[in-house]
């Protein structure tokens, strides 16, 4: 039988979700593909998932999104620097830093080794950062930095269109996520 397949962009922990759907809908096996920022919306387009927890701001143009939660940002610098002894900073002390400010990018591990060499930060969401977080550096939330938001979104017109069960398991997963029981009668 076919599978449902989710995408999800680094940092989002989908578990909770995925085993109540294998609780749920135990003969539908469901696919995950951890996705990157550039790919999100691609990834949704182009069929390679039926559903994708994205990072917003997207093109929702023929999408459906529904924001789930917010997340803080980080500023990762090494261990033995100067903010590692706060417990936040602003976006002005990072620009102080001196050094220069690196793009969160989808090369995330290889922007945390010149970090970790001293070549200047990075800002993160705070779930990207805990992914990939090292010994010799450290996270610090960002005060008056704009959180980023998280969203479950999928096609709204899909074409070819979708066939009843692919609709339904959209459905059942929406459900999921808004954490309706197995026994609620919301479709």
């Amino acid at each position: 039988m076919d599978s449902f397949r989710l995408a999800y962009v680094r940092g989002v922990t989908p578990a909770k979700w995925v085993r109540i759907w294998e609780e749920r809908m135990r003969r539908i096996p469901i696919e995950l593909a951890r996705i990157d920022e550039p790919e999100q919306v691609s990834t949704l387009r182009d069929g390679r998932a039926d559903m994708a927890f994205v990072r917003l701001p997207i093109d929702r143009d023929g999408l459906h999104a529904i924001p789930l939660y917010e997340e803080g940002p980080v500023v990762v610098v090494p261990k033995d620097h100067a903010i590692a002894a706060a417990d936040g900073v602003t976006l002005a002390e990072v620009a102080e830093l001196g050094a220069p400010v690196h793009p969160f990018d989808p090369a995330v591990e290889d922007t945390l080794a010149l970090v970790a060499a001293g070549v200047g930060s990075v800002v993160l969401p705070q779930s990207v950062a805990r992914l990939h977080s090292r010994r010799d550096l450290v996270a610090r939330d960002v005060t008056d930095a704009e959180p980023t938001r998280i969203a479950l979104a999928w096609l709204s017109d899909p074409r070819p269109p979708r066939s009843d069960e692919q609709q339904h398991r959209i459905d059942t997963f929406i459900g999921i996520v808004r954490g309706r029981t197995a026994n609620s009668s919301r479709r």
